[in-house]
């Protein structure tokens, strides 16, 4: 069986679509969303309705990420402590809770933090950051006895995360695997393409997993996203075609 593993779509309807485009050619039997679908992104309202629609099919699982619980909680506290770091995403987080409708917010809410299912023999957890923490990074420079601290008492085989939007992967002492499916709407690698990862069961428990990148219109994201009226929206916009930085 195959598996897509995506995440961290940002309201970038184009690479979701191209991505999706390039699962459907790869004939992959079940698609896995870790989180992330609207903030900060060229079409957060579409790209919500859109994936409302996905979450029907019974081959599709998602999980919310750590922006779509701001989103869906959003005060004037947590702005303020977006703000500190990240005013350009604060901005951004602003727009989204006070355009999005009642019904999409209400989806985002309702996602669940993490999720557990097995395949073809092969336990699988589904988180945003870490088991711990839905923000919590796992990055290819994470140290593994951090990366084992993090999945300390998980049982899963197989442990998949997103947060970053930077691709990797663990083999842990304890014979499990941590993969980082990387983003599909905003990498943070110098490939500006969209990323996603690939499962292949083999039965008996045993399984491979491959990162892939998908091109597609990243000047024409760009350019939507550009035209957002928060305040920064131009300088996340130049990110999806040289991307340097991961917050702003």
């Amino acid at each position: 069986m195959k598996i897509a593993v995506l995440s961290d779509i940002h309201g970038n309807l184009l690479a979701l679509e191209a991505v999706l485009e390039d699962i459907k050619r790869k004939e992959c039997d079940k698609i896995l969303f870790l989180g992330d679908y609207a903030l900060a992104g060229p079409e957060p309202g579409d790209t919500v309705n859109f994936c409302m629609s996905l979450s029907k099919r019974d081959n599709i699982e998602m999980i919310q990420g750590n922006t779509d619980k701001m989103i869906a909680d959003y005060s004037e506290e947590i702005y303020n402590n977006v703000a500190k770091g990240a005013p350009i995403m604060a901005n951004a987080l602003k727009e989204e809770a006070e355009t999005l409708s009642e019904n999409q917010i209400k989806f985002l809410k309702e996602l669940p933090a993490q999720k557990e299912l097995t395949v073809d023999g092969v336990k699988i957890l589904m988180v945003h950051g870490s088991p711990r923490r839905n923000n919590e990074d796992i990055m290819p420079t994470t140290p593994l006895e951090e990366v084992e601290e993090m999945i300390s008492g998980v049982d899963a085989d197989l442990i998949l995360c997103g947060h970053t939007h930077i691709p990797c992967g663990f083999q842990t002492n304890t014979k499990q695997t941590v993969v980082n499916d990387g983003s599909v709407g905003r990498p943070f690698t110098e490939n500006p393409e969209a990323c996603y990862a690939v499962i292949s069961t083999k039965g008996s428990g045993e399984y491979e997993v491959e990162h892939y990148f998908v091109k597609y219109d990243n000047y024409q994201a760009a350019k939507t996203l550009a035209q957002r009226k928060f305040d920064g929206a131009d300088k996340i916009a130049h990110m999806l075609i040289h991307p340097t930085h991961r917050h702003f």
